[in-house]
């Protein structure tokens, strides 16, 4: 798992899979469980840490072919809300929220820490 350094999205991370695959249905039925279950896992610590409005979450890979997800906290207040954030902005982003949001961060990187290795 990595964190995206996005100014408007503090909260997005990814959840990439380390052997060179491009999509899902390349992994064993064993490897999908793992993976699905890393992304159950920083999903879940997004809700408790973050608090958002929504969770989004998208592999895409065109542009790099490798398998991974995109884990992105969305708050209605965010400067693409509703939209994708690759859409067009909506508005500038909350600053009480993104502050807030990189305040939480080390909670989130130790709540999913605790939860990987618990699992």
């Amino acid at each position: 798992m990595v964190r995206v350094e996005d100014p408007d999205y503090p909260a997005y991370l990814r959840v990439i899979w380390n052997a060179h695959v491009t999509e899902m249905s390349d992994l064993a039925e064993t490897e999908r469980a793992r993976l699905m279950a890393a992304v159950n896992v920083v999903e879940m610590a997004l809700r408790q840490i973050m608090e958002p409005d929504k969770i989004n979450l998208a592999s895409l890979g065109n542009q790099v072919p490798h398998l991974h997800w995109h884990m992105i906290a969305r708050f209605s207040d965010d400067a693409h809300y509703p939209q994708p954030i690759w859409a067009e902005r909506q508005r500038d982003a909350s600053a009480l929220r993104l502050m807030e949001c990189r305040q939480r961060l080390p909670a989130l990187a130790a709540r999913i820490v605790e939860w990987m290795v618990a699992d």
